[in-house]
């Protein structure tokens, strides 16, 4: 996959307005409703980045979810990220966070 460049990073964390770029990562924080929700985002989580063989890094604190992706064997971001990032806000607005 490869590499997206800073102009096309940048069109595409328009299409994903919760998420912020910080280096070569893309970081959201979902606050879920309480903590069994945020456990179920991040099971409904899990299971999209199955299917997609795409895996966030999650720190889960109560029932704030700390969200980051990259593409590490590109390092860096690619359009997997932003798929996966896009699949992560409809979950969490599934879940009411």
């Amino acid at each position: 996959m490869d590499r997206l460049d800073d102009a096309a990073i940048s069109t595409r964390l328009d299409e994903v307005p919760e998420w912020r770029r910080e280096g070569d990562e893309i970081r959201r924080t979902v606050v879920a409703p309480d903590f069994p929700t945020a456990i179920a985002i991040v099971n409904d989580v899990a299971e999209q980045a199955e299917n997609l063989n795409h895996h966030p890094d999650i720190d889960i604190r109560w029932r704030r979810l700390h969200i980051a992706l990259m593409t590490h064997d590109a390092g860096g971001l690619t359009d997997m990220d932003f798929r996966l990032a896009a699949r992560i806000d409809a979950i969490a607005t599934d879940h009411g966070a």
